[in-house]
C-alpha cells in the first residue's frame, strides 16, 4: 500500500479473513495517525488504490473511521435559506426587509463555521459538530433579526426616525432576542455535564454560534437597518397591519376561546396519540450500517456481512488479566469456553498473549450485527463472566472495543436523558417565573415543552427505526435511534419554545396588567404575537427540514427531529393549547402567592420600562403639554 500515512495492510490470505465460500476476503488498514487527522487527499488516494481491484473485475469497498469525513449537506441549508427567504418576503412585503435577516444570519453563520474549521484542525473534533452549529446557528440567525426587523418596521409605522427606531427596536425585541439566546445557550452548553466528550464539542459549538447570531442581531443588524431606513418598510407596513394575517391569528384566537375544552382535549390527545411509538425507542450509536445506501461504508458493512455474518462488522475485544492466576493457560482456555457457551457468539479467536504472558486478547464475534439488542445483551453476559472467573481462576476479563464503547455510550446517554430533562424543566420554570411572575403559566409552559418533546420522540421512532413514510421522507435505511438524538431535541426545543411562549403570552400579561378582561387579553395578545411566531416557526421548520434531504441518515434525523418539534411546539403547544388553558384559567393563570412577589425580581424581557422612560418628556413644561392633551 503506498497511500499516504499507512503503517500497514493485513494480507486477508495470511490472517484467514477470506469467507467460506471464498467469495469475500478482508484486509485490515492501519494508520500512522488518528482518523480524524487524515485529509481529503488521505481519503481519495485510500480510494484510488481499489481501482487496480475494480478493473480486474472486483468488487472493492471501504468501511471503518478511516473513510468517514464530515458528513456532506450538500444544496440541504440552501433549500432551507430560499424557503426562509420566501416566508420572510411574505412576511414583511419588502424583499430589503426580507434580505436584511438573512444577511445577518450568513455572516454569523460564517464566523462560527470558520472557528470551528479552525479549531477541527487542533482538536479532535465529532464529523457530526460542524453540521449541528450550521443547522442551529442559521435558524436561529434568522429568526433573532426577525424579531427586531419586525419590531423596527413597527417602529417606522408609528413615525420615528430609522436611527432612533432601529435604537429602540434593539432595546426591546433586543431584550427578548438575548433571553431567548441565553436560554438556548445554557441548554446546549448543559450538555458538558452529561460527560460524553464528542456531545460536549456538539453543545459547545452550536452555543457559540448561536452567541455569534445574538451579538451579531444585537451590532450589526441595527446599523444595517440604519443604513436601509424606510426602505425597510417597503411602503407596506400600514396596509399590513391591517391585511388578513392579523385577522386570521384573532380569529383563532376567538374561535379557541369560544371551544377552549374540545380544542385543548383534541390536542392532548393528538399529542398523546403521536408519542406513542416512543415506548418502543431504541437508542444506538450510527456505524457503517446506517450510511447513505450508496456508499462505500454501507456497500462494505453488507458485503462483511454476506461473507462472515453480520457481527463480524461489530467484533468484542476481550481482555483477559491473568497476573494473579495460579495456572494462566488454565485461566485462558476456561474464559474462552466461558464466552463460546454464550447465546449469539459466532466464535472466539484463538487468544494473543502479552510478552510477560499476563495479559491476552480475545476476539469475539456475534453473530448479530452492531447495533442489535443481541449483542448488547451479550456484552452485558460476558462482562458477568469475570467475577465467576475471577472465583474460580484468579483472572478477570473486560469487554472492549469499538462495538462494546458504542453500546457504554448508548447507555450512558440513556442514563443522563431524564436528569437533563428534569434540569431543563427545572430551568424553565424558573425563567418563565421570573419572565411572567405567575406559576401557572411556567407550569404550563414547560408540560407543554414535555408533550412536545415526547410527540417528536414518537415520530422519530416511527420513521427511522419503524421506516414509516420512508419513501415520502426519503430515508433509505432504519436502524436504532442516534443516542444523542433525544438530549440534543430536548436542548435545542426548549430555548425555541421560550421564546415563542415568550412572544406569545408578554403581550397577553400586559393587556391583563392594564386590567383587561382575561379572554380579552389572551385574544390581544395572541392577535399581536401570532404573525412573528407563524413566521419565526415557518423559518425554523425549513431550515431544519432541508437537511432531511441529505444523504447521511443521522443528518436527517436531527433535521426531522428538530423541523417536527418545532411544528409541535409552535403550532399544537404554543398556538393552541396555550390560548385554550389561557381562556380556561382565566385570572387564574397571572397567580402568585405574595410572598414569591415580593421576593422575585423584575425581569422586563420586552423593554417595556425602556419604552416608558422614551415616552416620558425630560422637559418639565413637555411634561405639563402632554398632561393637557390627553
Amino acid at each position: 500500500m503506498t497511500a499516504p500515512k499507512v503503517g500497514a495492510v493485513v494480507d486477508p490470505f495470511q490472517a484467514q479473513t477470506v469467507s467460506p465460500d471464498g467469495r469475500v476476503a478482508l484486509a485490515q488498514v492501519s494508520y500512522l495517525v488518528k482518523g480524524f487527522e487524515l485529509t481529503a487527499e488521505d481519503r481519495q488516494a485510500l480510494m484510488a488504490s481499489a481501482k487496480v481491484g475494480q478493473q480486474a473485475g472486483l468488487d472493492v469497498q471501504f468501511g471503518g473511521d478511516a473513510v468517514q469525513g464530515a458528513p456532506a449537506t450538500g444544496a440541504t441549508e440552501g433549500l432551507g435559506v430560499a424557503v426562509a427567504a420566501v416566508v420572510l418576503v411574505i412576511t414583511f412585503g419588502s424583499l430589503i426587509a426580507a434580505g436584511i435577516p438573512l444577511l445577518t444570519a450568513l455572516i454569523g453563520v460564517g464566523i462560527g463555521m470558520a472557528g470551528i474549521m479552525l479549531a477541527s484542525g487542533s482538536l479532535e473534533l465529532n464529523s457530526n459538530t460542524p453540521v449541528l452549529a450550521l443547522m442551529i446557528g442559521l435558524a436561529v440567525g434568522i429568526d433573532y433579526a426577525l424579531f427586531i426587523v419586525s419590531r423596527y418596521r413597527h417602529e417606522l409605522a408609528n413615525g420615528r426616525e430609522p436611527e432612533e427606531a432601529a435604537g429602540r427596536a434593539a432595546g426591546t425585541a433586543g431584550s427578548a432576542v438575548v433571553f431567548a439566546g441565553l436560554t438556548v445557550i445554557i441548554a446546549l452548553a448543559g450538555l458538558t455535564v452529561i460527560g460524553i466528550p464528542f456531545l460536549a464539542q456538539m453543545g459547545i459549538a452550536a452555543a457559540i454560534t448561536v452567541a455569534i447570531a445574538v451579538l451579531i442581531a444585537l451590532t450589526l443588524l441595527p446599523a444595517i437597518l440604519g443604513f436601509a431606513g424606510k426602505r425597510a418598510a417597503g411602503g407596506r407596513i400600514r396596509v399590513r397591519r391591517a391585511a388578513s394575517d392579523t385577522t386570521h391569528g384573532e380569529r383563532w384566537a376567538r374561535f379557541v376561546a369560544r371551544r377552549r375544552v374540545p380544542v385543548l382535549v383534541a390536542a392532548i390527545a393528538g399529542l398523546a396519540i403521536i408519542a406513542l411509538p416512543a415506548t418502543g425507542m431504541q437508542l444506538g450509536l450510527p456505524n457503517d450500517s446506517t450510511a447513505a445506501p450508496e456508499s462505500t461504508q454501507h456497500k462494505a458493512y453488507e458485503l462483511v456481512s454476506q461473507g462472515f455474518g453480520e457481527g463480524a462488522n461489530g467484533p468484542l475485544m476481550v481482555v483477559v488479566d491473568t497476573g494473579t492466576s495460579g495456572n494462566r493457560q488454565q485461566a485462558l482456555a476456561d474464559a474462552a469456553a466461558r464466552i463460546a457457551k454464550l447465546p449469539d457468539v459466532a466464535a472466539v479467536t484463538p487468544p494473543k498473549v502479552n510478552p510477560s504472558g499476563d495479559t491476552a486478547l480475545l476476539t469475539v464475534i456475534p453473530k448479530s450485527g452492531p447495533s442489535s439488542k443481541q449483542t448488547e445483551d451479550l456484552v452485558s453476559a460476558i462482562r458477568a463472566q469475570s467475577g465467576q472467573l475471577r472465583s474460580t481462576t484468579g483472572a478477570s476479563l473486560a469487554v472492549t472495543g469499538q462495538t462494546a464503547a458504542n453500546i457504554d455510550v448508548s447507555e450512558k446517554l440513556s442514563d443522563a436523558m431524564l436528569p437533563y430533562l428534569a434540569l431543563i424543566v427545572g430551568l424553565a420554570f424558573i425563567l418563565l417565573m421570573l419572565v411572567f411572575r405567575s406559576v401557572v403559566v411556567p407550569l404550563k409552559a414547560t408540560l407543554g415543552f414535555l408533550g412536545s418533546v415526547v410527540a417528536t420522540f414518537g415520530a422519530v421512532v416511527a420513521v427511522f427505526q419503524w421506516g414509516w413514510l420512508n419513501d415520502l421522507l426519503g430515508v433509505a435505511s432504519t436502524g436504532p435511534i442516534m443516542s444523542m438524538l433525544p438530549i440534543l431535541l430536548i436542548g435545542v426545543l426548549f430555548g425555541l419554545a421560550m421564546d415563542y411562549q415568550v412572544f406569545l403570552v408578554t403581550r397577553m400579561r400586559e393587556e391583563h396588567v392594564h386590567g383587561a378582561d382575561p379572554q380579552q387579553a389572551m385574544v390581544t395578545g395572541f392577535r399581536h404575537g401570532s404573525r412573528v411566531v407563524v413566521a419565526a416557526a415557518l423559518i425554523m421548520i425549513s431550515v431544519f427540514a432541508g437537511f432531511v434531504l441529505a444523504e447521511s441518515t443521522l443528518i436527517q434525523s436531527i433535521g426531522f427531529a428538530l423541523a417536527f418539534g418545532v411544528m409541535i411546539d409552535a403550532f399544537v403547544v404554543r398556538m393552541t393549547i396555550v390560548p385554550a388553558v389561557m381562556s380556561l384559567l382565566g385570572k387564574g393563570a397571572w397567580w402568585l402567592p405574595n410572598w414569591l412577589d415580593k421576593i422575585l425580581p423584575n425581569v422586563d424581557v420586552e423593554g417595556e420600562q425602556l419604552t416608558k422612560q422614551l415616552d416620558t418628556p425630560n422637559d418639565p413644561e413637555d411634561r405639563k403639554l402632554v398632561s393637557s392633551t390627553r
